[in-house]
């Protein structure tokens, strides 16, 4: 999970890092907000139709991530978590665009 200042998203060399709690077999894929967890940082809470067999869910958080904020697929990464829900997600590009479409899509959700 993330940043000091409450956001679950933050500038590095190259794009942006996300802290992401996943919760796969969804009835459809969702935003739901920012979550906190006990030690005091954040994530984006996300759903995902898929199930935690194979890949799948992965695959649905990737390809829903890139829909949700207009980039290729190509761009988004797994660094940590790849079995588990809570998950770092890198995104390359410019990370001022990125946080913006990520501010826009959090505010959206009512998060």
């Amino acid at each position: 999970m993330s940043a000091e200042d409450g956001r679950p998203y933050g500038a590095e060399a190259g794009g942006v890092r996300l802290a992401i709690r996943l919760t796969p077999r969804a009835r459809r894929n969702a935003l739901d907000g920012v979550v906190r967890a006990p030690d005091g940082r954040t994530a984006l809470h996300l759903r995902v139709a898929a199930p935690p067999v194979e890949g799948a869910a992965n695959a649905a958080l990737i390809a829903f991530l890139a829909d949700a904020l207009g980039l290729r697929k190509s761009d988004i990464r797994i660094r940590s978590g790849e079995t588990a829900r809570l998950k770092v997600v890198v995104i390359a590009g410019d990370a001022e665009a990125i946080m913006a479409r990520l501010a826009a899509w959090v505010a959206q959700a009512g998060g």
